[in-house]
C-alpha cells in the first residue's frame, strides 16, 4: 500500500461530531459474528463516471466480504431517476425484505428522513455517505463539500491574486452535494472579493451536459479567467471553450481520467497548470465497513469524516497513471483503515491519510 501524499482533510461537520470525539469506545476491529448479516446499498443516481466507480468499489468490497463469509449478502440497488420519493419507496422495500443494514447515497438530506426513521425503528442500521441524511438515528460518512468549494477559490486566489471573472459549473440541482459545494464557492468569493461569479450552469456532474451548458452560456459572458467545478465537468468545459475559440481559463478538474489526460496534454504543450479534487468513489467501501462494524458490535460515532483527494500539478503524472481510463482517481479502503478512522474520530485525532494501491 502507498499512502496518498496530497490530501485536504475534511472539516468536522455534521451532527454531533464534536461530541463523538469525546465519546468512549473500544479500539480495534469488532469481532462480532456478522456472517448472516444482509447489507443493502440504496443509491439514487448512477449517471456519471464517479457513480459508476462508486458502485464498482461497492461490488469489490461486498463480493470479497461475502466470499469470505463475513456477511451473507450485500447487493446494490439504484433508482431509475434521482427522485427522493422513488428512493424512499426503494428503502421501504428493503425494510420489508428484512435487511440488517442499509447504506444510503441519498437524493436529499431531509426528504428521506421519515423512511430512514422507519428503518431504524425496525432495528436496521442505516449508514449514509456522499449524499448524507440528517435523521439522527443514521450514521453519516461526512465530506466537507463546502470546503471543496472554498479550496478552489483559495487556489485561484494564489494563481490570480488580482482576481477575475469566474464561471461556476454546478452539479445536480436540488442535491445536497451541489448545494454544499456551491455554498463553499460563495464563501470563497466573500473571502476573495477580487473574484466575481459572472455565470453559472448545472453540468449534472457529467462531461457532455457540462459541455452543452457551457457552450450555451459562453456567448453571453465576458472574458472568463477561471472555472470552478464539482467533478465530472472540467473536460466538458474545456471542450466548450475550445469549440468557441476562446482562451482557456484555469479550469478546476474533478479527478476523472479524461480531465487528467486533457490537463497533461495541455501542460506538456503549453505549460497549462491547474489542480483537481474530488472524494474517492470508494467512500462506498467506508460506508460498508461502518455498517458491518456497527452490526459486529463496535461503538461507532454517528459522524465519520473522510479526507478529500487532491491532485496537484506536481503529482499529475502519478495520479493519471493510477486512474483507469473512463474512470475516476480512487482509493481502496480496507477494514483496518476504516477502524483506524473510527478510533481516531473517537479520540479527537486527525484521521489517517487515504491509502492507495501501489501502481
Amino acid at each position: 500500500m502507498k499512502i496518498s501524499r496530497t490530501l485536504v482533510s475534511a472539516a468536522a461537520i455534521g451532527i454531533g461530531l464534536a461530541a463523538a470525539a469525546g465519546a468512549q469506545a473500544q479500539e480495534g476491529v469488532a469481532e462480532g459474528d456478522t456472517s448472516d448479516a444482509r447489507i443493502a446499498l440504496s443509491n439514487n443516481y448512477a449517471g456519471n463516471s464517479w457513480r459508476q466507480s462508486m458502485l464498482q468499489s461497492w461490488a469489490e468490497v461486498s463480493d470479497k466480504a461475502t466470499g469470505e463469509g463475513l456477511v451473507a449478502e450485500a447487493p446494490a440497488f439504484t433508482t431509475a431517476e434521482n427522485q427522493a420519493t422513488e428512493q424512499a419507496a426503494q428503502i421501504q422495500n428493503l425494510i420489508l425484505e428484512g435487511y440488517d443494514a442499509i447504506v444510503v447515497n441519498a437524493a436529499s438530506p431531509t426528504a428521506l428522513n421519515g423512511t430512514i426513521k422507519q428503518a431504524c425503528d425496525a432495528g436496521i442500521t442505516v449508514v449514509s455517505f456522499d449524499g448524507i441524511v440528517t435523521e439522527p438515528c443514521a450514521w453519516r460518512i461526512v465530506i466537507d463539500f463546502a470546503g471543496m468549494g472554498r479550496t478552489q477559490m483559495d487556489y485561484l486566489a494564489e494563481r490570480l491574486p488580482d482576481g477575475g471573472n469566474v464561471l461556476e459549473i454546478r452539479g445536480l440541482s436540488g442535491v445536497f452535494v451541489d448545494d454544499e459545494i456551491h455554498k463553499g464557492i460563495q464563501e470563497g468569493v466573500v473571502e476573495h472579493p477580487q473574484f466575481e461569479i459572472v455565470g453559472s450552469v448545472h453540468g449534472d456532474w457529467t462531461q457532455t451536459v457540462a459541455q452543452r451548458e457551457v457552450a450555451g452560456i459562453l456567448p453571453t459572458l465576458p472574458v472568463i479567467d477561471a472555472v470552478v467545478t464539482q467533478g465530472g465537468d472540467g473536460y466538458g468545459a474545456a471542450q466548450a471553450f475550445e469549440a468557441a475559440d476562446r482562451d482557456l481559463p484555469i479550469i478546476i478538474m474533478g479527478n476523472r481520467h479524461d480531465e487528467l489526460t486533457w490537463w497533461k496534454e495541455q501542460h506538456d504543450a503549453t505549460g497549462y497548470t491547474t489542480m483537481s479534487l474530488s472524494i474517492a468513489p470508494a467512500a462506498s467501501q467506508v460506508a460498508f465497513w461502518v455498517a458491518q462494524q456497527v452490526l459486529a458490535g463496535k461503538d461507532v460515532p454517528k459522524d465519520i469524516q473522510l479526507p478529500t483527494l487532491v491532485v496537484t500539478q506536481d503529482e499529475l503524472d502519478y495520479w493519471l497513471e493510477r486512474t483507469p481510463e473512463g474512470g475516476v482517481t480512487n482509493a481502496t479502503y480496507p477494514l483496518d483503515w476504516v477502524v483506524q478512522v473510527i478510533d481516531a474520530t473517537v479520540a479527537g485525532e486527525e484521521v489517517p491519510p487515504t491509502p492507495t494501491p501501489e501502481g
